[in-house]
């Protein structure tokens, strides 16, 4: 890390210390011997009188005698000067948030560990402006260097990922860090502006989600009140339609239950002996007749002499359930869906002995760019059929934060045109214990 003039580190040469301390302490009477020699001459001679030599003689031992008391006093304090420049060194390394010190002239004199990983090159011995053109930055900066004001200003960078950051500028009083000037600290604020809208994109979607329904309950309220209160046909036609959006109503409600409840506990790691074999046996034996519907044929592999493992048996039961319902939803009518279970000897980017549970389908496929955000709450492909079969864009969200509490990995596979595998990766745990 460059240090800003003032700041510099110096170099300790160990073997040259006994050399100067000699040079300090000796040197001044070394050079004094030929002065006092002459003056011993002028005097013996007769040239001067011997007090005006003697006075010459003391202000010059005395001289040296103050020299080399001042000279041991600044060696006494270079080691606790050159503790200051280490001690400020290592703080400005150890901050945190990136924090560059800025000169005068919106020069880099000094940037920490975590500027140089947020602009990814080195931002030192260059104007400010190369590293974040940013308008706002910038004139915040130039006011805190002309008016001395410390200025908070806030910015979005949106390279290589969208950031926002707090930008506190602080001015330095010149001579107090060398030639800095100004310090600039970066405090990231991306998760809590995430957060944010994420919570205000939370309430707008169950809100329009609810919308919907609730008007066309009321709708047909009215209607059934009024016009076609005697209309027996009618009202059965109404009735019928009202049935589906309360049930719809209803399954949203428990979706977003299921979603809140997950999401509390998924930082609990559930340890409880489950018999996968058992759950998948579970969910196909339910969602049988609903295949059958659409002669879609329900295989499973794999699942033969499977040890148990660790987990929560409702969840994971919830978590194959939406898998094989979505399946037999999205999937070509008369197509087959596979439900196979493989042991691996690593689960991908956590490591460790698992087992992938893959749900396969033969469908339409998915856009590659579309699957990073099929998790996300309400998100739809296609809005109005998924309403139509009665999806409420939770599921897949329900699926990751269940594989999450599981400390295992959920991976979306598809080709446009021949299918889609969803893959849930659960870590082995041995003997798990009841």
């Amino acid at each position: 890390m460059l240090t800003p003039p003032g700041m510099q580190i110096p170099t300790i040469v160990i073997q040259s210390r006994p050399m100067n301390r000699f040079k300090t302490i000796f040197g001044p009477w070394l050079f004094s011997l030929p002065a006092l020699a002459g003056l011993g001459g002028l005097v013996l001679f007769g040239h001067i009188q011997a007090w005006p030599a003697f006075t010459v003689a003391a202000l010059i031992l005395a001289g040296n005698g103050l020299w080399v008391s001042r000279r041991e006093e600044q060696i006494a304090e270079e080691p606790a000067q050159k503790l200051d420049t280490v001690v400020a060194a290592t703080i400005l390394n150890a901050l945190p948030d990136p924090v560059l010190l800025i000169d005068g002239k919106r020069r880099v004199l000094a940037a920490n560990k975590a500027a140089d990983d947020l602009f990814e090159n080195d931002s030192r011995d260059r104007d400010f402006a190369a590293s974040m053109r940013h308008p706002e930055a910038l004139a915040a900066l130039s006011e805190t260097l002309r008016s001395g004001d410390s200025m908070v200003v806030e910015v979005v960078l949106s390279l290589p990922v969208t950031r926002t950051f707090e930008l506190h500028i602080v001015a330095i009083a010149p001579g107090t860090a060398g030639a800095a000037r100004a310090m600039i600290a970066f405090h990231d604020l991306t998760s809590f502006r995430n957060a944010q809208q994420m919570r205000a994109d939370f309430v707008a979607n169950v809100s329009h989600e609810l919308r919907s329904p609730l008007s066309s309950l009321v709708g047909f309220i009215e209607t059934l009140s009024g016009a076609a209160n005697d209309d027996a046909k009618a009202r059965t036609r109404f009735l019928g339609i009202m049935d589906g959006e309360a049930r719809r109503m209803a399954r949203l409600i428990d979706d977003l239950l299921s979603l809140s409840r997950v999401e509390a506990n998924e930082h609990i790691r559930p340890n409880q002996p489950v018999d996968l074999t058992y759950i998948i046996g579970s969910v196909v034996d339910a969602l049988f007749v609903k295949a059958k519907a659409r002669n879609i044929k329900l295989t499973r592999q794999g699942f033969e002499g499977l040890s148990p493992i660790a987990g929560d048996s409702d969840e994971l039961m919830e978590i194959f359930t939406n898998l094989l319902d979505n399946a037999i939803k999205y999937g070509a009518e008369g197509s087959e869906v596979c439900i196979k279970a493989v042991l691996i000897e690593r689960i991908p980017d956590i490591g460790g002995a698992g087992i992938v549970i893959a749900v396969s389908d033969t469908s339409d496929g998915i856009p590659p760019e579309i699957i990073p955000r099929l998790t996300e709450r309400f998100y739809r492909i296609d809005k109005g059929r998924s309403r139509s079969m009665g999806g409420t864009g939770l599921g897949l969200a329900i699926v990751k934060h269940i594989v999450n509490r599981h400390r295992g990995r959920f991976i979306i596979e598809s080709t446009q045109g021949v299918g889609s595998t969803f893959s849930v990766y659960l870590p082995m745990v041995n003997n798990p214990q009841s």
